[in-house]
């Protein structure tokens, strides 16, 4: 069996944890013990960690690390492995990674599973590098494997000046999709299109559910809002439609006629991501490697960069955030080896 590997590594290291749930606020910096790689996993000497929905959600208590993984926010990172469990043949100390984690990047390091790790993309800095694990791991896997989004398809997302938001216009784009929008300022409108949303709707001032029937209903949508979104989401599909949720951001309740349901064909479902199995992030992870990280090289897909914090203005981070005035993602410095 092949033995860890690893370079010399200190005792501690900086982080933040959620003291308590509640405000950005809770959020502290702490000094941890630096994790060992277990089999098949690897350390990470993070220098970008990205920002996600998800870490306010475990910040506020209604997003649960599974078990065994870090209690520290954190689910995605780039940087430089550092130590390599039993097990590990496909990457050595010394590899430039990015990566989805299970938790705890924000730290200046992190372990996690080596088939979640992906090369750092040619032309890519490690700061860009850090935004693309999380939202390429949900788009893809929710799009594509999940929606079936296929050329030619009307393709509406909601929040598409979100991270989220940002990587599906772009992926859907470079597939051949129709693709339509929903964001709250024309300013946020304008980015969207520049980044290949062939419709843009300001959902303060238009309905979306009007011009999309208007344009023959939406073959798929990709929806994080939830709350009184879900019906309409269903009044905007078009027959054989597929409405896939990935977050409840105004919450998952709402009343709907199944029979619309069933007399259209259509189909609801969705996903979260941390909860699923170590596999079955593999294989989005090879996914990606084959189908996605190509289009990041031809050009076709860039990460939407808004603001980059300090590790110790984690709060900062996430209120920003929180205000929804943010366009494309929010990363942490760590220890900024570009």
């Amino acid at each position: 069996m092949r033995q860890p590997k690893t370079k010399a590594l200190p005792e501690t290291m900086r982080a933040i944890e959620i003291s308590e749930f509640g405000a950005p606020e809770v959020l502290t910096p702490v000094t941890r013990p630096v994790p060992q790689p277990a089999y098949d996993q690897v350390v990470i000497r993070v220098a970008y960690a990205g920002v996600n929905r998800p870490d306010a959600l475990q910040r506020a208590g209604a997003y649960a690390p599974p078990k065994g993984a870090s209690d520290l926010p954190g689910l995605e990172a780039a940087g430089e492995i550092v130590a390599v469990g039993s097990g590990v043949t496909s990457w050595q100390p010394g590899d430039l990674v990015c990566a989805l984690l299970p938790g705890g990047g924000y730290a200046e390091y992190v372990a996690t599973p080596a088939a979640h790790c992906l090369p750092i993309p040619e032309g890519l800095s490690l700061k860009e590098a850090a935004c693309l694990p999380e939202t390429c791991f949900t788009v893809w896997s929710n799009v594509v494997t999940r929606g079936g989004l296929r050329a030619g398809e009307r393709f509406l997302v909601h929040g598409g000046s979100s991270g989220i938001g940002t990587t599906a216009i772009q992926i859907a784009a470079a597939l051949g999709a129709r693709v339509y929008v929903t964001a709250g300022s024309d300013d946020k409108c304008a980015a969207c299109v520049g980044l290949g949303a062939d419709v843009a709707i300001n959902y303060r001032d238009e309905d979306f559910v009007a011009l999309m029937q208007a344009d023959g209903g939406a073959h798929l949508i990709l929806d994080m809002v939830g709350g009184d979104y879900i019906p309409r989401n269903i009044k905007a599909l078009a027959d054989d439609g597929r409405l896939v949720h990935i977050a409840f951001l105004q919450g998952p309740k709402a009343e709907l006629n199944f029979a619309q349901i069933m007399a259209r064909r259509l189909t609801v479902t969705g996903s979260t991501l941390r909860p699923q199995s170590d596999l079955a992030k593999a294989r989005i992870a090879r996914d990606l490697a084959e189908a996605v990280w190509p289009m990041v090289e031809a050009g076709k897909l860039r990460p939407v960069m808004d603001s980059t914090y300090p590790l110790a203005e984690a709060a900062a981070a996430h209120a920003r955030m929180e205000s929804s005035t943010h366009i494309g993602k929010i990363v942490l410095e760590v220890a900024g080896a570009d």
